[in-house]
């Protein structure tokens, strides 16, 4: 059996998935065979996989270089489910524990050992490496190697040494977050100039990108956001200080929401605790500071939601990307103001930063802006800074989905910059929309403000106008934030030509958010399909509860949708249910067999979410236009289409587009399955010519035509 077979085989018998993602074969393939690997794949698609089934099939033990504690408590608790000997060396061990530990590596009875990058370059550990065995080195995170990243960590630049020490045993760069720059240097600190390098691109199409550029009352939004879109899901609530994690928290709390604060404030044991909670219950609203979520495998975050504007689009693509690692529908939410804007700039000047590292910072902030105050697709300006292409507008971001106006503002502008210029270049926002808004008060005449040619003549537009189109201004590069950091502002050059009336400026209209055109309606499972529903959680959560780990350890909410969708009766037909290997088929199979059956239900009944995808197809859309509308993956449509082919109500051939000799193929062979059909097998036989949802739409009309 070749690399390629063993490879698909572990992922089959130990992961429990029937194929693999885009790119993954290929990585996995390239360190079995020995070499080097830079890996820049999106959060949630599949990376962990590219480095721990070559660790399972190469000879000796997998060690994986890992940045936090939590992430690998994880993955190891996750792999220890599977029926994989795995463990992590870090801080959080007794001194017992940790010469246990070690006294397994060195007896070759780990197939994967997790370590912190500072642990992994102790001298002691070092000359334990030199004694064992090993598969490969995954480093994870690697963007923290980086000094322009948005998450340096110095301890990282000391990994270059592996290559120098172990010539011999391959290794892999893995990150979900990186622009070109970054890219080269994690290439020239880790020594991987050899290594190939897989681009896996970064869309995550299952998240929902929304900006609020009115901060107004955003505490209130930010409940109502929750109680009417998310309730009793879990969140990430994101704000710029430790006073305002605590303050949100505990507000939230009072208001009924389950929140919990997180910070570098707090104690060790304090953040450990709810971290724990928050990972290991349902429901839980995290709110923190970026201290935050680096590296948390929790699959159902539905919400992400930034209460303040983020230092650079890589950090928000990373914070953002920590909702929806299931595949399922997820959002993330920005609030932010100019005082944002201001207090970041004041960061990066008052840091102890070299003049380039400060410059570096100040255009990615500006880019976070500029992203902030689009008026096209969202998803295609954030994939762009990343350097992938996306063809068409997403259809799945506000601007998307409720286009924002415009409206003509070069004379509004010119007055705003010619403001800035007759009251010398050293006022901030509010003052100068006082000179603007002819406000005659003491401080003005102190000044002598209230005698200048730009006193009064902004009266057509008001406060908040005015506020918005300052911060177009700074986006678009024709104001900038005062050196010192006291949040004055200064003209640029480009601003001349727009002063002299040689070109003109279309600006985003301000306007309150319609959130009803925002809203998507969203699946829930109700009478019968809702017990059974609630039924396998519970059942999920008592054994996890048990062994002291999170539930989605157990399996993955899609996992438990799998088993409500296909109602397997018995374990073979289980086997087959996405995320169920061997060694969670049998500590877990019948437990969870026991409750389909205790809650049988008619298996053919429409649910509304499928009601709704029948309703856009009868409107003459096909399953990839509903999947845009919906923000749900075409797969997930063409599940829907297929039971509405089973019920009668809709046609194959109006759904699928396949010629007669590979439809007869794939009748024969399912067949041949008699009641069982697989379709793993026959997707095998045509040789993936046809995906899963289609063949799920011909099964269904084949139990259609055969029943009738």
């Amino acid at each position: 059996m070749n690399g390629s077979d063993k490879a698909l085989q572990v992922l089959q018998q130990i992961f429990g998935y029937s194929s693999f993602r885009p790119s993954q074969q290929q990585i996995i393939d390239c360190l079995i065979q020995g070499e080097d690997a830079l890996v820049l794949m999106p959060t949630g698609g599949g990376k962990s996989l590219c480095y721990q089934i070559p660790a399972l099939i190469r000879s000796g033990v997998g060690i994986v270089i890992s940045p936090l504690i939590a992430l690998m408590q994880d993955q190891v608790e996750a792999l220890r489910q599977a029926g994989v000997s795995a463990g992590a060396l870090n801080s959080s061990l007794s001194a017992d524990e940790d010469a246990r530990l070690r006294e397994r590596l060195r007896n070759g009875e780990l197939e994967l050992l997790y370590v912190a990058p500072e642990r992994l370059m102790t001298p002691g550990f070092q000359s334990l490496l030199r004694q064992i065995d090993i598969a490969l080195f995954a480093i994870d995170e690697a963007h923290c190697v980086s000094q322009w990243g948005h998450d340096f960590r110095p301890e990282y630049i000391q990994l270059s040494t592996l290559h120098e020490q172990f010539p011999q045993v391959p290794r892999i760069a893995l990150t979900a977050t990186a622009d070109e720059p970054t890219r080269r240097e994690i290439v020239q600190r880790l020594n991987l100039g050899q290594a190939r390098h897989f681009v896996s691109g970064f869309d995550r199409p299952n998240i929902r990108y929304r900006v609020s550029d009115d901060s107004s009352n955003a505490r209130q939004r930010l409940l109502r956001f929750i109680q009417l879109d998310y309730p009793d899901q879990a969140g990430i609530v994101y704000c710029l200080s430790r006073r305002k994690v605590e303050e949100t928290a505990a507000w939230l709390r009072e208001k009924g929401i389950e929140a919990l604060p997180y910070h570098a404030g707090m104690t060790q044991r304090d953040r450990a605790a709810n971290q724990n909670r928050f990972l290991r219950e349902d429901g839980i609203v995290m709110v923190a500071t970026i201290a935050f979520g680096m590296g948390i495998d929790k699959p159902d975050v539905r919400f992400v939601v930034h209460m303040n504007l983020p230092k650079s689009l890589e950090a928000y693509y990373q914070e953002t990307g920590r909702a929806g690692r299931d595949g399922e529908p997820a959002e993330a939410l920005l609030f932010y103001n100019l005082q944002d804007v201001i207090t970041l700039r004041q960061f990066v000047e008052q840091s102890d930063a070299d003049e380039q590292h400060k410059r570096i910072e100040v255009q990615k902030l500006e880019r976070m802006l500029g992203y902030c105050e689009l008026t096209s697709c969202r998803r295609q300006a954030l994939l762009a800074y990343f350097g992938d292409e996306l063809a068409e507008p997403c259809g799945n971001c506000d601007t998307c989905l409720n286009p924002p106006e415009t409206w003509d503002g070069t004379v509004a502008a010119q007055k705003a910059l010619s403001c800035v210029y007759h009251t010398g270049q050293r006022f901030g926002v509010n003052y100068l929309i006082d000179v603007l808004m002819g406000k005659d008060n003491e401080r003005m005449r102190r000044f002598g403000h209230h005698q200048t040619s730009t006193f009064g003549i902004g009266e057509e537009l008001d406060r908040n106008q005015w506020r918005s189109l300052y911060r177009q201004l700074i986006a678009q590069g024709y104001l900038a934030v005062d050196q010192e950091g006291h949040g004055g502002l200064r003209l640029t050059h480009a601003c001349r030509p727009l002063l002299r009336g040689e070109q003109t400026l279309e600006l985003r209209r301000l306007r309150k958010e319609d959130s009803r055109k925002l809203r998507k309606k969203k699946a829930s499972f109700q009478g019968a399909q809702g017990e059974l529903w609630e039924a396998l959680r519970r059942k999920r959560l008592e054994l996890a509860q048990e062994q002291g780990v999170p539930p989605y350890v157990i399996f993955h909410d899609a996992t438990l949708m799998a088993m409500m969708e296909y109602r397997p009766q018995t374990l073979a037909q289980m086997s087959r249910i996405s995320g169920v290997g061997e060694r969670k088929l049998e500590a877990y199979g019948q437990e969870f067999l026991d409750v389909l059956v205790a809650h049988a239900v008619d298996v053919t009944q429409v649910t509304d979410t499928v009601t709704e995808t029948l309703d856009l197809f009868r409107l003459g859309m096909n399953a990839e236009e509903i999947a845009g509308r919906r923000g749900l993956k075409t797969s997930t449509i063409l599940s829907h289409l297929a039971k509405g082919i089973e019920q009668g109500l809709v046609e194959l051939q109006e759904v699928v587009s396949v010629s007669d000799e590979v439809l007869a193929q794939a009748r024969e062979l399912m067949l041949e399955d008699g009641e069982d059909i697989r379709l793993g097998r026959v997707h095998e036989a045509l040789g993936g010519v046809l995906d899963y949802g289609v063949l799920a739409c011909i099964r269904a009309d084949l139990v259609d035509s055969v029943s009738s």
